[in-house]
């Protein structure tokens, strides 16, 4: 979302009455009022709330015969993904026998592999006024059959090539349910009577989409976005990342999260630009792409740190003529303009070679399926590696020592930071607040409110620092802030040190109980092939890295990390693991 213009020329009871008195609105009014930050940076905030809400599907209207999708079957304009999804939308109506033609959000749960029939069945479940909720091929059943039923879903949507996936559990659920055809075929569903635009028109606070979280810390939970909700992630995302229509994304990430959902989709078609669509993520096939000739030419890219730590070990294995590592470097360095790593913590060492590889200094980001991106550094300028940069415009951030007393150590917004005296650098839960914060979790009134300050602040469950003029996410409070022997330390901030060993692939610290320190420093790692580590070796190593009291007190060797599609280590299920009592 735009921070936006003026307000402070409009009077406050006219901006009460204009903007209502929802909590959304107050929550707002509070934003644009201020709380003692300077409001010079609210020039565009008017623009961005005072802008017409409406679904992504309509800006297609105004690119019409532009390439939009790019995948294994075809390529699709974005008029032929706006005919697919309004005759999809039309069978969808019929199917649940809706004779106004609007759902009044009703839950359209959809399997969709990565291609343009992803598009088509998000768009068709907005068009006739359903809720969209999407869901994952490589969920086990039970999971799928818990996403739809905890969203309370009216009708199953399954696409090529997953089949009979959603049937068995359609028909268990007494469920109805459509099947989508190819995404080369998709011109069948194509409505025989032209193009009329949907008659739904107050889409603002409409809710949009039910997207679970990954449920690293508990069972998942389904978070409702509204339409102004994902308009405002958009918005942000294209004006402080340069979105243009001239742009080529190559998309790779599962498209079950806001990562891969807006970041590398929604962002690049509400701007009119190219996504080239990958079934998934294949080093040599991501850098074939990245590294061709042929229109349309790639030149923004968006990955998880593991991708870019497989590019690297596919590069260093198959790119080892040097004048291969010229070219390469050569077409990154001029060709793509942005590079971007989010979804967990980037390694220093995956961001140093990234960057002798590329010439690219990745953007790092930071953001979560309740609130969209809310920290980035910056397109243009130094990026300072390890930190997630200032607020996004819109965002409001602060750094708070408890949420129960909910005393604030730094606040801040796009434009500046404010740090109260005698608190700087020091640790604290980040809370966020901004048009782009979810609404609620679906049908958890209580886990919402728990969720949220008095006053209307996101808890993110983030540890977070203000230093250097920018923020640094230490790791959530629950697994990554490792208590021992009086210290507070950051798991994260000793897995950057441990990275940098010349044996370790990959780690992960948890924070082991001790009777005696309360929690151990241990190290889960993952060796490169053919290496040895000894803890008394890591130990004799880390003392030239670390500070004493966070050196690994324990180290346990794993063939491979477990991540999930998203790169990130559930780090209680490493616990249960391996220390089951």
């Amino acid at each position: 979302m735009f921070l936006g213009a003026a307000f402070q020329t409009v009077p406050r009871t006219s901006l009460r009455l204009a903007l209502g008195h929802s909590d959304q609105g107050k929550i707002f009014m509070r934003f644009l009022l201020g709380d003692g930050l300077r409001r010079s940076h609210l020039h565009t905030v008017r623009k961005a709330w005072r802008s017409k809400v409406t679904p992504l599907f309509t800006r297609a209207l105004a690119f019409r015969e532009k390439l939009a999708i790019v995948d294994v079957n075809g390529t699709y304009t974005y008029q032929d993904l706006y005919r697919s999804s309004l005759g999809l939308s039309r069978q969808i109506v019929e199917a649940l026998e809706c004779s106004s033609g609007d759902l009044q959000g009703k839950r359209i749960s959809f399997l969709c592999p990565n291609d343009a029939s992803y598009v088509v069945a998000q768009w068709a479940s907005w068009m006739c006024g359903g809720i969209a909720v999407p869901l994952y091929w490589k969920h086990p059943t039970s999971q799928l059959e818990y996403i739809i039923t905890d969203s309370q879903s009216s009708l199953l949507l399954e696409a090529q090539p997953y089949s009979g996936t959603l049937g068995p559990l359609a028909e268990k659920l007494g469920l109805p349910y459509l099947t989508l055809p190819v995404s080369s075929s998709l011109g069948s569903l194509h409505s025989a009577q032209g193009e009329p635009s949907p008659t739904i028109s107050d889409w603002a606070e409409r809710p949009a989409s039910i997207i679970y979280t990954s449920g690293t810390t508990g069972q998942p939970k389904g978070v409702l976005n509204t339409h102004r909700n994902l308009q405002a992630m958009m918005q942000c995302l294209v004006s402080e990342w340069g979105w243009a229509a001239d742009d080529v994304i190559l998309h790779t990430l599962p498209l079950h999260h806001v990562h891969g959902i807006v970041n590398k989709l929604m962002c690049p078609l509400w701007v009119g630009a190219t996504c080239i669509m990958l079934p998934e993520f294949q080093p040599q096939t991501v850098w074939d792409f990245l590294l061709s000739s042929k229109a349309p030419r790639v030149n923004v890219f968006m990955a998880v740190p593991t991708i870019y730590s497989k590019l690297i070990e596919h590069y260093d294995r198959h790119f080892t003529q040097s004048h291969v590592q010229d070219f390469v470097r050569a077409v990154c360095k001029e060709r793509i303009r942005l590079m971007v790593s989010g979804s967990a913590a980037l390694p220093l060492p995956t961001l140093q070679r990234w960057e002798q590889i590329t010439g690219h200094t990745l953007l790092e980001r930071y953001g979560m399926t309740e609130i969209g991106m809310a920290l980035s550094n910056p397109l243009k300028g130094p990026r300072i590696p390890g930190s997630v940069g200032v607020p996004l415009p819109g965002v409001e951030v602060r750094i708070i020592m408890d949420s129960k007393c909910n005393a604030t150590i730094a606040e801040g917004n796009c434009r500046e930071t404010q740090v109260k005296p005698g608190l700087e650098g020091k640790e604290g839960e980040l809370v966020v607040r901004g048009p782009s914060v979810f609404r609620e979790y679906w049908n958890r009134p209580k886990e919402t409110n728990e969720s949220f300050t008095a006053d209307g602040w996101f808890k993110t469950g983030d540890t977070a620092v203000y230093r250097e003029g920018v923020y640094w996410i230490m790791g959530r409070m629950s697994v990554d802030i490792i208590k021992s022997g009086g210290y507070k330390i950051s798991a994260l901030e000793v897995e950057r040190h441990l990275l940098a060993h010349p044996d370790i692939e990959d780690v992960a610290v948890i924070g082991a109980p001790d009777a005696t320190w309360g929690q151990r420093v241990t190290a889960v790692v993952q060796l490169r092939e053919g290496r040895s580590l000894s803890l008394q070796e890591l130990k004799i190593w880390g003392r030239e890295h670390m500070a004493s009291y966070m050196l690994p007190t324990g180290l346990i060797q794993v063939e491979e990390m477990p991540r999930n599609q998203m790169g990130k280590v559930n780090k209680k299920d490493l616990l249960k693991r391996f220390y089951p009592s």
